[in-house]
């Protein structure tokens, strides 16, 4: 019996035990529920929270994105009106460029004209004087056999050489042009007979004009010609070129001082028949230029002589001048180089510009797709 209540005891303690750790058991279980329940809580606020910041950030990236937009779509507006305003200055300023080149060259092209022609004109004129002048020479030269015989002495001679010649450059020339006994060098005791005032370069030059008159020298060839005597004209020929030369040299020595004179000088031979027998000596002109740079000239011959000179000093200054005009439109041709350099340099800008602006909308487009991968994301349950 005792026995038994011994085994009832601990079967009724056994049974406390599984009871109060059953107890104790669902005491723990509705703890951790309870402890669950406000876990689940918490993680349901926070979650509240995230989708809120996101639903935020969401927004501020829709504004940015618009901000892009429009400052891209200025950028784009802005870039476009600054292109069309430097195509239409360029081609504004190429026309008016054009428009004054065309001009420049036009003004230069006629007045190159005008005064080359007038220039050719004047020469031709007076050397259709020279042609009609060398037909009456033949003529001229009969006339002069009994004035060759009176001008027997030289200093009447050289008086009536020197007014011939004051005769005829009085009637080329205004009175201001020429001066007589002019002094080369300048004060001097050198005087030569006539000095003519021409243009050269900003200023002028002195064109030294003597009269030489070799009279015995020409009557003794004359003589041997019509004598017949062919040693003799040869020799009476040689010894007029002699003299002709020695003329020559001594002009040249006396008269000939740049830059106070021209680099020539004029020999005037007073009657036309000396002229022809000095031009008919073959070389001899042609000689005397060379050597001693003198020209010579006869009474029909001088007036061709001086206005060909003038003409071919005028052409030379007119050259200069036109070199110049030449040189200032290559200036300018510098100048529009460097503009159009300018120019592609912007042009490089412009493209740089439109490059960067290019990564800008590449940026841009990223951030869109991160907004859009952000605008995927779940909130968690």
């Amino acid at each position: 019996m005792a026995t038994v209540n011994v085994n009832t005891l601990w079967l009724a303690v056994a049974a406390v035990i599984v009871v109060a750790a059953v107890v104790c058991a669902a005491l723990l279980w509705r703890r951790s529920e309870r402890r669950q329940l406000r876990m689940m809580g918490r993680l349901r606020q926070d979650a509240d929270r995230q989708s809120e910041a996101v639903a935020r950030l969401s927004e501020g990236l829709n504004a940015a994105l618009r901000q892009i937009e429009a400052m891209s779509g200025a950028i784009e507006n802005r870039q476009d009106r600054m292109r069309r305003t430097l195509d239409e200055r360029m081609e504004l300023m190429n026309q008016a460029n054009e428009r004054r080149l065309e001009q420049m060259q036009a003004l230069v092209t006629d007045k190159l004209d005008g005064r080359l022609n007038e220039s050719f004109q004047a020469v031709n004129g007076q050397l259709a004087n020279v042609h009609r002048g060398l037909g009456e020479m033949r003529e001229l030269a009969m006339g002069v056999t009994d004035l060759q015989k009176m001008l027997g002495g030289v200093k009447t001679r050289g008086i009536w050489g020197e007014v011939q010649l004051q005769a005829l450059l009085e009637e080329l020339f205004a009175p201001g042009q020429v001066i007589a006994n002019a002094a080369i060098p300048e004060g001097s005791q050198t005087r030569v007979e006539y000095a003519l005032r021409v243009p050269a370069g900003e200023g002028e030059r002195l064109l030294p004009i003597d009269a030489k008159f070799p009279q015995e020298d020409y009557l003794r060839l004359v003589e041997a010609a019509e004598a017949g005597d062919a040693g003799q004209v040869r020799r009476c020929g040689a010894q007029l070129e002699r003299a002709v030369m020695e003329q020559a040299r001594r002009i040249h020595d006396k008269y000939i001082r740049p830059p106070q004179t021209t680099d020539f000088a004029v020999m005037f031979l007073p009657t036309e028949s000396l002229y022809a027998e000095v031009a008919r000596r073959e070389g001899l002109i042609e000689r005397v230029q060379e050597r001693f740079r003198v020209l010579l000239s006869g009474p029909a011959t001088l007036c061709a002589l001086l206005t060909s000179v003038q003409m071919g000093i005028r052409s030379v200054t007119l050259e200069r001048r036109s070199g110049e005009v030449l040189a200032m439109l290559a200036g300018m041709k510098q100048d529009f180089a460097g503009f159009d350099a300018s120019v592609q340099r912007m042009r490089q800008r412009l493209i740089q510009a439109e490059t960067e602006l290019d990564a800008l909308e590449r940026q841009s487009r990223k951030v869109v797709r991160a907004i859009e991968n952000v605008d995927d994301i779940k909130a968690p349950e």
